[in-house]
Formats: C-alpha cells, structure tokens, sequence
C-alpha cells in the first residue's frame, strides 16, 4: 500500500505559475504503477494560472475557493465539488475569483510530463 501524506511532498511553482505538490506519479522514486499522475493545485486570490496546453486529458477537482475555469472559448464559474475535464490541446487557465485561496486537484492521463505541455503566456 502506498501513502502520500500532502505536507510530506514539496510545493513547486509549476510552469503555469500555480502552486503545486505532486502526489503521485509514475516516474518518480516511489512504487506507483498507475498511468495517470495526481497533484494538488494552488491558485493566490486575484492570481490566475498562465494560458497553457496539454497533449493529454486532464481533469480539476475543486477543493475549496471559487474561481473562473476557461477551456479554449468557454467560461465558467466553478467551485468545491466541480470536476472539470480539459480534453487533450485545449488552451485552459483558471482564475481565482474568490477571497480564499482557489484549492484544486490535477489529474493528468497519462501522467503529466514537461514535454506534453505547452505555456501559451
């Protein structure tokens, strides 16, 4: 059985300038064999996450805070509970709107790798 406590894994700045952990994925030193990776995500009230593109489908879980998701030309406002799926070449960002920190979850199938992602600025 593998657990990975959240305080346990270092926030990153990612390139989409989100605050990040990374909690699983299947290329690091821990034994994890799934395909997809798994972090959460941290988005400043008033910031937003720069403009960016992935090869693969991504899905946000919303944890808390209040926020505009945007996928290519659509818009809207999510909150805790709203999972979002972000198809593979989609340009995508998402904005904190609220007064709280905007706390989300990151699923990438398959797992999130630097060169699948492209920062459109």
């Amino acid at each position: 059985m593998l657990i990975r406590k959240l305080q346990n894994c270092p926030e990153i700045i990612a390139g989409d300038h989100t605050r990040l952990r990374e909690l699983l994925h299947p290329d690091r030193e821990y034994p994890f064999t799934g395909r997809y990776s798994l972090a959460q995500a941290i988005v400043a009230p008033g910031e937003a996450s720069v403009r960016h593109r992935l090869r693969t489908d991504e899905v946000y879980y919303i944890l808390s805070g209040t926020g505009e998701m945007h996928v290519d030309d659509e818009t809207a406002t999510v909150s805790a509970g709203d999972a979002v799926d972000i198809p593979p070449g989609s340009a995508q960002w998402i904005e904190n709107t609220g007064e709280e920190d905007l706390v989300f979850l990151c699923i990438v199938d398959p797992a999130w790798r630097e060169t699948d992602e492209e920062v459109l600025g």
